[in-house]
């Protein structure tokens, strides 16, 4: 990882530089482990506690499947689906990935008793796997967190309506809180050259999401004038989804959970 690590930090973006570097064996990532899915039963969930589930192991690096990135992680973001994850609730996500794992024999690779969790990045594609012909190692990158197969014509149209998509890092394995995390390529894009790492690798999630509730033809298509209740106001999805309004024209009406939530924040803020 060191070499691959000063690579990335020397400016160096050429393709030959990045084939040539050897994938180690295993990487650190952020995981859970299935044998404590139990470990938080009978608790109230504020007492149940991330930093006694989530460990930092060596584990090994998968074979890529057709379609698949492999990249060097330089960023990565926190969201609700790693807080569910951590404290295995509502579900334990190890449930998500026995029924991933059944559905095709690159998927049982998924099937582990570990997590590698995490649905944001910004990095550096290593490797690509067959079939990849737009991506190249070197490349900067971010990733989206939905993980589709796109075979079922429901999601031709609609990638959400696909029987099969998932939340990468959350219903599947080998997530973004790692030195190295594998995607579906269609999870790519490029990185903007005007944001560092951490700026990239945090909208994600959450961006997206306030996109596409807001913004996209899926959605609501919110037009100038338009009055927007934002439920949630504070949170990272809830952030963007007042900015998105705001920027568009629109007078967001937000709602925060609790007089405890910042009340002066901008106008935006409920008061």
């Amino acid at each position: 990882m060191d070499q691959i690590r000063e690579a990335i930090l020397s400016g160096d973006r050429s393709p030959e530089t990045y084939a040539g570097l050897a994938v180690p064996g295993s990487y650190r990532g952020a995981t859970v482990h299935k044998d404590e899915v139990a470990m938080f039963e009978g608790l109230p969930t504020k007492e149940k506690d991330p930093r006694r589930s989530l460990h930092i192991d060596e584990v090994p690096v998968p074979e890529l499947a057709p379609g698949e990135a492999l990249v060097a992680v330089m960023a990565s973001a926190i969201n609700y689906n790693t807080v569910w994850t951590s404290i295995f609730e509502p579900v334990s996500t190890f449930g998500f990935l026995e029924r991933y794992g059944r559905t095709s024999e690159f998927a049982k690779r998924h099937d582990l008793p570990y997590h590698v969790v995490g649905s944001d990045l910004a990095g550096v594609v290593l490797r690509t796997g067959p079939g990849v012909t737009k991506w190249k190692p070197g490349t900067e990158v971010v990733a989206h967190c939905l993980s589709v197969e796109l075979e079922d014509a429901e999601g031709h149209d609609d990638t959400m309506m696909d029987p099969q998509q998932r939340i990468w890092g959350f219903e599947t394995n080998f997530g973004g809180l790692a030195e190295l995390a594998i995607v579906k390529a269609n999870q790519l894009m490029p990185k903007p050259t005007h944001l560092s790492w951490e700026e990239a690798a945090s909208p994600g999630l959450v961006n997206s999401t306030a996109y596409r509730q807001l913004v996209s033809h899926h959605g609501a298509q919110m037009k100038l004038g338009d009055r927007v209740l934002v439920w949630g106001a504070s949170g990272g999805l809830g952030s963007y989804a007042t900015q998105m309004a705001l920027a568009g024209g629109a007078t967001p009406i937000c709602v925060v959970s609790s007089p405890r939530r910042p009340r002066s924040a901008g106008p935006w803020a409920p008061s």
